[in-house]
């Protein structure tokens, strides 16, 4: 009778087998200790978006209700009187279930995490202060955007962050559903945590389109919020050194 061929999973399996025994002792004991490597835990894997070319996109664990939220904004385009078959909104679930993903995206980042990446002791105790930095948020009561800038300042006490991480601090909460107020709040008292600064200062001014394209419908009007910290809120020269270089 003619000899069947073995599985080839059990052929695979034979041949790694001979391969590792062909390794001398000290390589297979090596093989088998290697660990897997670990991910930084800010560190995330990226996808391409087909419906934006080369666009690509962080990926997270929110990213798994995508078909549940492209499904949502199907009912939205028919609850305003729109037929989601025509061409030009074909793919219009999908592509606004994708961008109300990295709109959002704050909600997978650490700020504290962020801040302690790049902090170093350094005999400083002179202000620092990073201005203008861009804000692109949404407003949690009508999900609409409001955008403008924050600046930021801090006294240090032996200890400063990269200014990148600052910035990225303001991205981290501004990238979520917000209220101008909370967001000034979680900037200020995050940099405060990390860093245990002697003041901290931070000024966010922006437009809500809430107030443009609806309701009151007022273009131009912009809206300032600002927390001060420690020698900022207590010393009127420290708050008031602030206010003038933001301002020049």
């Amino acid at each position: 009778m003619e000899e069947l061929n073995p599985p080839q999973s059990a052929t695979a399996e034979h041949e790694l087998s001979n391969g590792i025994s062909k390794l001398t002792l000290k390589e297979q004991k090596k093989l088998k200790r290697t660990p897997e490597p670990k991910l930084k835990p800010l560190q995330r894997s990226l996808e391409l978006d087909p419906d934006a070319g080369n666009f690509l996109l962080p990926h997270d664990e929110r990213y798994d209700n995508l078909d549940r939220l492209s499904e949502s904004y199907r009912d939205i385009l028919e609850g305003v009187g729109e037929n989601p078959e025509r061409e030009g909104l074909l793919d219009t679930p999908k592509r606004a279930a994708r961008a109300l993903l990295y709109f959002t995206k704050g909600y997978e980042e650490d700020a504290s995490e962020i801040m302690r990446s790049a902090l170093f002791d350094e005999n400083h105790d002179d202000m620092v202060i990073v201005k203008d930095i861009n804000i692109f948020s949404l407003c949690e009561h009508h999900l609409v955007p409001f955008y403008g800038t924050c600046s930021i300042g801090y006294l240090p006490n032996k200890k400063v962050v990269g200014i990148s991480k600052l910035a990225r601090v303001v991205e981290t909460f501004s990238r979520r559903l917000q209220v101008q107020e909370r967001l000034t709040k979680q900037i200020a008292h995050a940099i405060t945590e990390a860093l245990e600064p002697s003041g901290v200062g931070v000024i966010v001014k922006c437009t809500h389109m809430c107030m443009v394209m609806r309701g009151v419908e007022k273009p131009g009007s912009s809206t300032i919020t600002s927390v001060m910290l420690g020698e900022f809120r207590n010393n009127p020269k420290s708050r008031e050194e602030f206010l003038n270089l933001i301002k020049n």
